[in-house]
């Protein structure tokens, strides 16, 4: 017996690593779904009761609560109570760079993501800046920086200086930008559609409207200023 791994040994070690290889797969099965991956980029926003959330992702409150239950059991969220209603978040930052990662691997590296992407956020032939191109406009004055967001996602977090008109208010609301401003328009990130419906509204009223490349999960992940609160 010198010198060798005894069999049971052996045997031990193979099932407790397929046990760890087994609890990293729960995490991969909880994230095996579009409507829960929908949920996190929401959460992402901010914190939200199973009631918005359902409502914001287009599923009844059923389906939202069984979604939010199995991210819940993976660890990917966190909860808390105010008398009757369950507030849910992320529940942690690691929780934002996962998902930010899976949307680039997935560009990369899946064939379908890419064609889906552009069916789905189309084309507004705007300029794009980074965060950093943002900031140095916003410093010289030379960019209004615009919020297209729900209201409630504004106040949870934003771009400092940042003005809050929602996409679905903005054709009534395009009077309060100036007229001759260059604006900036973000929304939830990379692929959210917000901003590209503001920049062909703007563009289309004769405006001068350009696009931040992503948006507030990846500013946050940036470890970016935010401010949050109420409305500019």
């Amino acid at each position: 017996m010198t010198g060798n791994t005894p069999a049971g040994a052996s045997g031990a070690a193979a099932g407790a690593k397929a046990e760890l290889y087994d609890a990293f797969a729960a995490s991969g099965k909880a994230l095996a779904s579009g409507k829960r991956l929908e949920l996190l980029d929401l959460l992402a926003q901010g914190e939200r009761t199973v009631d918005a959330l359902a409502k914001a992702a287009g599923l009844n409150l059923t389906t939202a609560s069984a979604h939010l239950q199995t991210l819940k059991q993976a660890g990917f969220v966190a909860t808390r109570r105010e008398g009757v209603r369950i507030h849910y978040r992320l529940a942690g930052d690691d929780v934002a760079q996962l998902f930010a990662l899976l949307r680039k691997v997935a560009e990369a590296h899946q064939a379908a993501v890419p064609a889906a992407r552009d069916a789905y956020l189309g084309q507004d032939g705007a300029t794009e800046v980074t965060h950093d191109e943002l900031r140095a406009r916003v410093a010289t004055g030379d960019a209004i920086v615009l919020d297209v967001r729900p209201v409630e996602e504004y106040r949870a977090g934003h771009i400092p200086g940042a003005l809050s008109i929602p996409v679905d208010e903005l054709a009534d609301r395009i009077g309060e930008l100036p007229e001759e401003a260059e604006v900036v328009v973000y929304c939830r990130g990379a692929y959210c559609v917000l901003a590209y419906d503001a920049v062909r509204l703007l563009t289309g009223r004769g405006r001068q409207a350009i696009r931040m490349n992503d948006g507030m999960l990846e500013w946050r992940l940036a470890e970016l200023p935010v401010e949050a609160g109420d409305l500019a």
